[in-house]
Formats: C-alpha cells, sequence, structure tokens
C-alpha cells in the first residue's frame, strides 16, 4: 500500500507522517478484499484533523483523493475507520474510469467506493447525455437514482433553467453497470418541456456499450403497393465478430413477411447475407442478396455474390433494391508478383419485362490470366493476356473461347520532350460454337473457329506548359496509329461480350474499342486530338479535350448511329470547369462530322455555396442499330441547402424530355442537433411496371439520439 499527499499548512514532520500512515490504511482498509486493499491511494489537501478516539480523519480545503482509478474531490471529505464510511460535502466531482463525471454536494460512500448514498446528484456520461436526480444509491458500484432526469440535449447558453429540446422523467432509473444499461421505470418522454410519451419500463445501452442484443425501434410505414406496415427489428449481438438482425413484418394489404440479415467478419474475411419471405397475396415470395470475401493465404482469396428473387418486382416492390439485373459470382484469384489469375461462375437473373431467362448465358468458367513481364534492354517489356470463356443457354447458342495474347510495349521520352509508346500484339482466338445462326445465314452450324489478330500501335504526344504567377496553362497534341489487318471478325464467330460499346473521349485511343474480345477493330487508322488546360496554384482548373479518329479504309465493322460507322469518325470533346469548390462544370459531347448536329450530350453541373447549392445532370444520346437500348433524352435537377447550424434541406426532380414525362420528385428537410435528427421528405414516381404503380409518399422520420428512432410513413 502506497499512499502519497500534500500538505499546504505547517505540521511537524513527525505528525505529517503519522496522518499520511492514518489516511493510509483508513481509506486503504475496507470490506472488500484483500486484493483491492493492495490498490494504492493517492491524497492532497490544504488542512487534514484526526479524532483518534472516534477513529475519524478529516480533509478540507481542496481535497482530492485517487483510487482505483477514480477521482474524488470536494471542499471536505472524511474518513470514519470504524465504521469504514468516507463522507465527502461541497463541491463533490467523482471521475469514473468509464469517463462518467458525478456531481454532488452531500455523499456517503464506503471506503471501497461501491456502496453509499448521494444527495442531489447530476452525472455527465462518456457521451456527454446527463442525469439528474434528487438522489441517488451506490449499490455495488451501480447507481440507483430517484426522481430522476436523463437527456443528452445541451441546456440553454441565455436560460440553463429551461427545459432541454427532450428529456426522459422517471420515478426510478437504475444504471446497471455489469449489464450495461440504463433501465427507467414509469417514465414519460417530455419534447419542449411537454409531455407526449409515457412508459412504464423502458432500457438502452449505456454509453460503453458498441452493441448489444435486443428491439431495436419499430418501423411504421405504408405505401400503395403494400397498405399500412409494421416492422419490429430484434439485433442479436450473436459475438464481437458476428451479429444477426430478425425483422417480422405485417403488411395490411398483403400479410406477413418476414427479414433477416447475418453479418460475419472472420480473421481472413467477412460474410454478410440478407434474405426475406413475405406472404403475397397468399402466394410465398422472398429474395437473398449476400456477398463473402475470403483470403486463403498471401497469394489466393475466394469470394461470392449471391442474389435472386422469387418475382421480378419483388425487391422494388418491398424496398430491397432497384437492379435492372441480379448478377451471382462464385470466384477464386491469386496475386503473384507481376502475375494474376481469376476463374470465375456468373449466373444472372433479369428484372426486366419481357426478358427471358432461357436466353441468358450460364457463364462458367470464366478463366484470365495477366502476366507482365520485367523491363528489358530496351526499355520495354512483354505481356501476356489469356482467358477461357463457356457459355451455356437453356434456349440458343452455347459457346467456348480460347485467347492467348502475347505482347510488348515500350516508352520513349526524347530530349524534346516528344513522349512515344510503341506496343504490338497478336490475339488469338479459337471458339467451339453449337447451335449459332452466322449472320446472314438461316440455318444453324456447330463445329470450330477461330482467328489470329495481330496490331502494333504507335502513341505520340507533346506536352507544352507555359506558367505564370497565378497559373500554369498546357496543351498538349496526342496521335496513336493502328496498323491491323482487315477482315478479321468472320460471321462465324458469335458476338457475346462485344454487342454493346460508346463512343467518347475515353475510348479514342483504345486498340480496340470494342467492350469484349468477340469483335476486334481491324484495319490502319490515326486516332488524335488535342488535350488543353489552364491550372490555378490554389486548385482551380479549366480543362478541354477534341478528339477523332479516322480509318484509312471503308468497313462496316461499327453500327450505324454509333460514331464510327464512316471512315471518318464524329467529333469527341470534353469541357470541364472548376475554379474553386462553388463550381464545377463537365460537359462531354459527341458532334456529326458531316452537319455538326449533336448526337450526344452531357451536362453535369454544381454551383453554389452550402447555404444553397444547386445541381443538374442532362443526357441525350441517339440509338445505336441493333442496339437492346433506345435513345435517351432526360434531365436531372436537384439543390441542397444548409440553411443553418441545425437546418438542412434538399430536392430533386427528373423529368424524362424524350417521353415528355416527369419520372419522379423527391423533397427533403432535415433538422439536426446533438440530441435529435428529425427528417421529411415527400416523394412521387410518376412510372408503371407491371404490378407497380405510380406511388406518393411521405415520410417522417424522428431519431432521439442515444435512445433510437421512429419512422411513419403516410401515403
Amino acid at each position: 500500500m502506497i499512499a502519497r499527499y500534500q500538505s499546504h499548512i505547517q505540521f511537524p514532520r513527525l505528525a505529517l507522517t503519522f496522518i499520511a500512515l492514518v489516511m493510509t490504511l483508513c481509506i486503504g482498509i475496507s470490506q472488500a478484499g484483500a486484493a483491492e486493499a493492495e490498490s494504492p491511494v493517492n491524497f492532497s489537501a490544504d488542512q487534514m484533523d484526526v479524532d483518534r478516539n472516534l477513529g475519524i480523519v478529516t480533509a478540507r480545503g481542496n481535497v482530492e483523493v485517487i483510487y482505483n482509478d477514480r477521482t474524488l474531490s470536494a471542499d471536505t471529505i472524511s474518513y470514519n475507520q470504524k465504521a469504514d464510511v468516507l463522507t465527502a460535502s461541497g463541491n463533490i466531482i467523482l471521475l469514473e474510469p468509464s469517463g462518467d463525471v458525478s456531481f454532488a454536494e452531500h455523499m456517503e460512500i464506503s471506503g471501497d467506493f461501491k456502496n453509499g448514498i448521494v444527495e442531489d446528484i447530476r452525472i455527465i456520461l462518456s457521451d456527454r447525455s446527463r442525469i439528474a436526480a434528487n438522489g441517488a444509491r451506490r449499490i455495488n458500484g451501480d447507481l440507483d437514482f430517484r426522481k430522476a432526469v436523463y437527456s443528452p440535449c445541451n441546456l440553454c447558453a441565455e436560460d440553463p433553467t429551461k427545459p432541454p429540446l427532450w428529456q426522459l422523467k422517471a420515478v426510478k432509473v437504475f444504471h446497471d453497470k455489469s449489464t450495461q444499461t440504463i433501465e427507467y421505470t414509469d417514465a414519460w418522454l417530455e419534447v419542449g418541456g411537454y409531455p407526449v410519451f409515457y412508459t412504464p419500463y423502458l432500457s438502452h445501452p449505456d454509453p460503453t456499450v458498441k452493441r448489444k442484443s435486443g428491439f431495436l425501434v419499430p418501423s411504421f410505414g405504408g405505401s400503395t403497393a403494400l397498405g399500412s406496415t409494421l416492422k419490429v427489428p430484434y439485433f442479436w449481438n450473436i459475438s464481437p465478430q458476428n451479429d444477426a438482425t430478425v425483422t417480422p413484418a405485417v403488411y395490411g394489404d398483403k400479410g406477413l413477411g418476414i427479414s433477416a440479415e447475418y453479418r460475419h467478419l472472420l480473421r481472413d474475411g467477412e460474410f454478410e447475407m440478407i434474405t426475406s419471405l413475405a406472404d403475397d397475396d397468399s402466394t410465398i415470395e422472398g429474395h437473398i442478396d449476400g456477398f463473402g470475401r475470403f483470403d486463403i493465404d498471401e497469394t489466393w482469396r475466394w469470394g461470392f455474390d449471391a442474389r435472386a428473387a422469387s418475382e421480378d418486382t419483388y425487391l422494388r416492390r418491398y424496398g430491397f433494391r432497384n437492379d435492372q439485373t441480379l448478377t451471382n459470382d462464385l470466384y477464386a484469384e491469386g496475386f503473384r508478383q507481376r502475375n494474376y489469375f481469376r476463374t470465375e461462375a456468373l449466373y444472372f437473373q433479369s428484372m426486366d419485362a419481357g426478358d427471358n431467362d432461357a436466353e441468358t448465358p450460364i457463364v462458367g468458367p470464366l478463366m484470365s490470366f495477366q502476366h507482365l513481364g520485367e523491363p528489358d534492354d530496351f526499355g520495354g517489356h512483354t505481356r501476356l493476356d489469356a482467358s477461357f470463356v463457356s457459355l451455356a443457354r437453356e434456349e440458343g447458342t452455347t459457346s467456348q473461347r480460347l485467347s492467348m495474347t502475347p505482347g510488348w510495349e515500350a516508352n520513349y521520352l526524347s530530349t524534346a520532350g516528344d513522349v512515344y509508346k510503341l506496343s504490338v500484339s497478336l490475339a488469338s482466338d479459337l471458339y467451339y460454337v453449337q447451335d449459332y445462326t452466322p449472320v446472314g445465314e438461316s440455318s444453324k452450324s456447330d463445329g470450330l473457329t477461330g482467328r489470329i489478330f495481330p496490331q502494333a500501335q504507335l502513341d505520340w504526344s507533346k506536352p507544352f506548359a507555359k506558367t505564370s504567377d497565378a497559373t500554369t496553362q498546357m496543351i498538349e497534341p496526342n496521335v496513336s496509329l493502328i496498323v491491323a489487318p482487315n477482315g478479321s471478325n468472320p460471321t462465324d464467330i458469335p458476338n457475346e461480350d462485344s454487342q454493346e460499346f460508346e463512343f467518347d473521349e475515353t475510348s479514342l485511343f483504345r486498340a480496340n474499342k470494342f467492350s469484349g474480345r468477340d469483335r476486334v477493330e481491324g484495319g490502319a487508322r490515326i486516332d488524335y486530338g488535342v488535350h488543353w488546360g489552364v491550372y490555378g496554384k490554389s486548385g482551380g482548373k479549366t480543362t478541354a479535350f477534341v478528339g477523332q479518329s479516322y480509318r484509312f479504309r471503308e468497313n462496316d465493322l461499327f453500327p450505324d448511329e454509333s460514331g464510327l460507322e464512316d471512315e471518318l469518325s464524329d467529333i469527341v470533346a470534353k469541357f470541364e470547369v472548376s475554379p474553386g469548390s462553388y463550381f464545377d462544370l463537365i460537359y462531354r459531347t459527341r458532334i456529326d462530322k458531316s452537319d455538326g448536329s449533336i448526337r450526344r450530350n452531357e451536362i453535369a453541373m454544381s454551383a453554389g455555396a452550402p447555404l444553397f447549392k444547386f445541381n443538374t445532370r442532362y443526357l441525350f444520346f441517339d440509338r445505336q442499330e441493333d442496339s437492346e437500348f433506345g435513345g435517351r433524352e432526360d434531365i436531372n435537377v436537384g439543390f441542397t441547402s444548409q440553411l443553418n447550424r441545425f437546418w438542412r434541406t434538399n430536392g430533386s426532380i427528373q423529368h424524362d424530355i424524350a417521353d415528355k414525362q416527369t419520372r419522379s420528385i423527391n423533397f427533403g428537410a432535415t433538422y439536426e442537433n446533438e440530441c435529435l435528427v428529425f427528417n421529411t421528405s415527400i416523394s412521387r414516381t410518376f412510372y408503371k411496371d407491371r404490378d407497380l404503380e405510380p406511388e406518393d409518399t411521405i415520410l417522417f422520420t424522428v431519431n432521439f439520439k442515444t435512445l433510437g428512432g421512429l419512422t411513419t410513413d403516410v401515403f
């Protein structure tokens, strides 16, 4: 047992030593047991007195006692050795190891600080929430309050006597530190000083708890498709590494439902799965949605994505997802030095009306390998891309493809600042197809087919820069010359992965503008463009790019309206302005090379300060020939506004210009402070999809911080 003290009055050394020993023995020797009796006691005071007959030691003036990671300070502290009772009075402050701080005017507590009585107590918990009570009992370290008030809200600075924004008043409040819960008996929830809700019992975790099993706040809602909805989720904290949430639901116009979410964090990976079932007009429907990522060793890992639904509109109807296609993927991959390998199997489920899943391919296996060689004596390096893919359908073409593309590339920087890149490759593809009808033929064919496709590409660029006091201006021309044989897409090769592509400034200089391997861009061509930019030293910038492609021989590689159907392509351009944090503009376009008409427009802009920020996005493009996607022209306009410290609003509207229909309108307002979040949103969707009709929704959400939230929908 060690005792330390400070004294600001003059005592004889012998007397001072005696007082220190007495305080050490009195406070240290308690009924808590020998283990706690060995804990050190540190104390300081301006003045100390000892009554040997009564066995009472009294310390006065700036008294501080430190014991078992607790610090107790007061104007006066006395210790009764016979009763093992510590009495404190005047400006009492008790700091707990958890970070809780207690304030009181009078306290009688046992020598081990575990049991006692406190008058006029106020506590600031570690999350800055507060408990105040007329009195409390300390029972084995727990606190039992009488006529108590709990609130995480700050008091009004101008008038601290005003009630906080919300508070809980209870006849009894018990802080059980062993279970880490705060329990209320006969409690009223007051908002702005007015009682709005009564409950005979309520409990919530204390601030030391990050996760705890129990019922979460129920949600009340509704929609025109489901009717009134009640959900009561239960959270199960299985361990620090895994948990589950089970949510039974009642749908007024449909029936019963249930959803479950399970999460598991492993030492070598993670796993998460959501599943649901619903009784929809006496028909059981459901879905699954999950993923897993797992490390096998330092080189290999495997994973999966699993998504499926019983009906095409189920996920949107019950508010789970809004995907057009559900992708299931099982894969394994490895990384070692300059090599990468991946093998996987894919299954797709379409959510679009009219799609036939029997015609959607099942992909498996899909294997790919990439290797990047070490730098050689010429400043270049070799590379190798290899792959194998098998596609099977219930109805339609079945095919397998084996591909291998070795290559070599090198970069060179001249003394004049010219940047060169030379790359050569030799692609070889071997196909085995069944039930495939080649383009222009009427009968199906089976058998082997393939191609060998050599290609060379030389890229050149030369940046020019000029720097002033505030900006740097740069202009850089870019030219690519690509040489490859013509007629490299025989009709007996099926086109599975290159049916859709987009010609813009990002794909202009690609060796192959198609999105996959089933189609290659043969022939000789030259791609060229120029990039210009002004960059400010404070971070702002303005940039522009314009480019075009020219093929030396006309062919029918690309469909009409693609921008690449003729020898000379359309002009692609991008313009970006971002002078600072209050304005951003990106404009992308494709211009017809014949008449200068706009064939693609995309504008994204945001402008304003946090007080009011406006954003818009406009998109227009023509439909390409043989594309499954139609043309599109729509605009989305929105805003966000941080009105003040507590209020913020947002809104948006999406309008389909091509169909002359508004798709959706949304508006929301949020109030948030240190103890409450209130959100309201109004939305309307105008589209129809089979059993989904246009819908109006008004959502109100109240989140009492540290307690939970309440949600209601009005429709």
